[in-house]
């Protein structure tokens, strides 16, 4: 039995539009109701995540910003945390701006960006659909280094860059690359992600990459909370479909890919689910625990 399950949000457990299906929070719902504990591990800041694990159920504990930190929803604090310097953040910014390319940086709360382009585009059309409490917090900024050279914004969990030249991208990762005590995924696909406008579907396809501090990922976060819960590695089931994600789907006791995941995730996954657009969360579960019905 797997006492602990941590999923993943965008390309996992959300849909193409951003949406938990109803049958994946039935799912969900039934495990958490049968003892065990089921936590978002995501990439992405606190605010964002907490409507999503309301939504689901899950009222105990989730990971953000791909593994800087633990949140405890039932406390309101953060029990765990892993930031990058500003001096560091001001570093990568510098080069970004530099040479002209796409970029967020990603504190507790907010996400902070230039412009209302490829993911932060994704998540103000997902703001859209929701009612106030349940938005992820936006916050586009003139000039970003004077921003965060000035600001008092302190924690921050990552550094998202995008474009949708690979070439151009690749350029940059390799300039980044040489700043030291940073950790940087190696994403080689690009993201697919779909927003509809009016009766429109438009995709939007990018590639990126996250920058956080190194040794910052989820797994070592998951390890972290697992001691805490007094839960064995062998005992956690963990799913997702980036590269983010992989440490976590390679240590868990099962790890799971969805169909369409980055190659490098599916090759060390243990099994492949459905996609995000199949309900593989949903089913998934139901395979693995009793008493799931759609």
């Amino acid at each position: 039995m797997y006492k602990l399950v941590a999923i993943d949000l965008d390309g996992t457990m959300l849909n193409s539009y951003g949406i938990v299906t109803e049958n994946t929070k039935k799912a969900i719902q039934e495990v958490i109701k049968q003892g065990n504990e089921v936590i978002i591990a995501s990439g992405r800041p606190i605010d964002s995540i907490k409507a999503i694990a309301k939504e689901i159920g899950s009222n105990h504990y989730f990971i953000a910003g791909n593994g800087a930190l633990i949140y405890d929803i039932k406390k309101d604090e953060v029990i765990y945390e892993k930031y990058m310097t500003k001096q560091k953040v001001l570093e990568i910014i510098k080069i970004c701006e530099e040479n002209s390319i796409s970029y967020n940086v990603y504190t507790d709360k907010t996400i902070l960006a230039t412009s209302l382009k490829y993911n932060v585009l994704y998540y103000y059309k997902e703001n859209l659909k929701k009612e106030e409490s349940k938005k992820t917090n936006l916050n586009i900024v003139k000039d970003m280094y004077e921003y965060v050279r000035n600001g008092k914004e302190e924690k921050f969990l990552k550094i998202t860059i995008c474009d949708d030249n690979k070439t151009i991208f690749h350029s940059i990762i390799k300039k980044i690359k040489k700043i030291s005590g940073i950790e940087i995924l190696d994403v080689s696909h690009m993201s697919r992600k779909v927003i509809r406008q009016g009766t429109e579907e438009i995709p939007i396809e990018y590639y990126y990459t996250e920058i956080s501090l190194a040794n910052v990922d989820k797994w070592n976060a998951i390890e972290y909370l697992i001691k805490q819960l007094e839960i064995r590695p062998e005992e956690v089931m963990t799913m997702g479909d980036n590269i983010n994600d992989k440490k976590m789907i390679e240590k868990a006791g099962l790890g799971i890919a969805m169909k369409g995941s980055t190659p490098v995730v599916t090759s060390i996954a243990k099994e492949i689910a459905e996609s995000n657009n199949e309900e593989g969360v949903a089913k998934i579960l139901q395979k693995y625990y009793e008493n799931i019905n759609f």
